[in-house]
């Protein structure tokens, strides 16, 4: 870099020990030198400075009560980086691992995904450090209440609307939707991903694992090959992964892994879906369960070995950073020709330039997993009408929506001269419309 090098530098000093952020912001402006160089004007008004600075960060104490009467504190989190196109966007990560780089990290790559959805939405992120798993539904509704008794003074339906993410599901956001119906005396669509008897949109839990294919197979189809017949190997085994395979499945593949946190399986005949979301879904129960009634599928402890399996199109859906360079390197020499993210960000910056290298079909996450915030923003539109699309109303919109994103990704990779380098084209197209609006706002943001 050149003309932005001075950006991330200043990013790095001023937000120590926040690798995940640096890696994303990175990523980002690497890609947008090109831009630099053609607006001027954007460089002379700070945009590129002020969009990597967050619009406001809020971190607070939620104290909450297990079923023994032991008081535990966690620590909240709701970032919120750019409201240029709309209010803040972005879902709600319950998890350990949660810290404030991620959240920034999350948060920063929600803007450009957003406004590649072309939808009004602006970009940002929350979460908390509690662990949802192994606790009673008695003690997450009394951490979900703590939460939003905090969070609910930050948010609201044209200001900032939160939804689900890792470890944040219906039963979260339910509980988190009364209090904030509790405290705020409002019955509002401040957050997506609700019931769908109290506001939220069909196809919304199926919504990032289908546009993940929806774009993919834009992708494939540019390139004139397409899913039929291929094996893909899936990381991950909620919403995303498990809706990933269902509709590969209906595209013609063979999808043979699946993932979480303790190992990966593998089924050479392709994975039993209904299988999987009965122990997923309805038991909340572990990947490994698999096995017990599906003798020639193998269990492995621990996830990184996923990728030796041999696939033509790999679908990273479990979380960031889980493909390094050499699990790159493995999927190409096993010939892999294709990878889309599910996840966000799940490669490492070494991992992408193996891809590109070696001119794998590659979908970035900012672009292919964004049909989840797609849907999310038209549950808000429902939402705001006082009605309810269709299924198939809401599905094929989110389609459309997914071949939008390619072509804008396509076009403007085509238009700065590296028409295969998805990642460019989807960095310049997102900051381009977000960019436009900070320079016309003026310095008021």
């Amino acid at each position: 870099m050149k003309k932005l090098q001075a950006v991330y530098d200043q990013v790095v000093t001023r937000n120590p020990n926040e690798p995940e952020f640096h890696q994303a912001v990175l990523e980002v402006l690497e890609s947008l030198e090109p831009v630099a160089e053609k607006h001027p004007e954007w460089l002379e008004a700070g945009i590129f400075d002020r969009i990597v600075e967050p619009e406001r960060q809020v971190i607070f104490r939620v104290s909450w009560v297990d079923d023994a009467g032991k008081v535990h504190v966690n620590r909240g989190f709701r970032v919120q980086f750019s409201s240029a196109i709309g209010p803040y966007k972005g879902g709600l990560r319950l998890h350990p691992s949660v810290n404030l780089s991620v959240i920034k990290f999350l948060g920063f790559e929600q803007i450009f995904k957003n406004s590649l959805t072309g939808l009004p939405i602006g970009g940002g992120k929350g979460g908390s450090d509690f662990n949802p798993r192994g606790k009673s539904d008695g003690e997450i509704m009394r951490f979900c209440q703590s939460f939003m008794t905090e969070l609910y003074r930050h948010i609201g339906p044209d200001t900032d609307v939160p939804a689900g993410d890792i470890g944040t599901g219906a039963r979260e956001i339910g509980y988190m939707y009364g209090q904030y119906k509790r405290l705020s005396n409002a019955h509002t669509g401040v957050l997506t991903g609700k019931g769908l008897t109290w506001g939220g949109s069909l196809a919304r839990t199926e919504a990032t694992g289908y546009g993940l294919l929806y774009f993919m197979d834009e992708a494939l189809k540019a390139k004139g090959k397409t899913f039929e017949g291929a094996t893909v190997s899936i990381s991950g085994s909620g919403n995303v992964a498990i809706f990933a395979t269902e509709k590969a499945q209906q595209l013609g593949a063979k999808v043979v892994t699946l993932s979480d946190s303790d190992g990966y399986i593998h089924d050479p005949d392709g994975i039993d879906i209904e299988a999987v979301k009965q122990i997923k879904l309805v038991k909340r129960g572990r990947i490994k369960e698999y096995i017990d009634s599906h003798p020639n599928a193998a269990y492995t402890e621990g996830c990184s070995g996923i990728w030796s399996v041999p696939c033509d199109v790999a679908l990273p859906c479990a979380t960031q950073n889980e493909i390094d360079k050499a699990s790159a390197e493995l999927l190409v020499k096993n010939g892999c020709y294709a990878l889309g993210e599910g996840a966000n960000m799940p490669s490492t910056p070494e991992a992408v330039h193996v891809y590109l290298t070696n001119k794998i079909i590659y979908g970035p996450a900012k672009a292919a997993n964004a049909g989840g915030v797609a849907t999310s923003a038209l549950e808000m539109s429902q939402n705001s009408m006082r009605y309810s699309w269709t299924f198939e109303e809401v599905d094929s919109k989110l389609k459309q929506i997914m071949i939008d994103i390619y072509d804008r990704a396509s076009s403007a990779a085509a238009e700065y001269g590296d028409p295969d380098n998805l990642v460019m084209g989807a960095n310049i197209a997102g900051f381009e419309k977000v960019a436009t609006a900070m320079h016309q706002f003026g310095i008021a943001y």
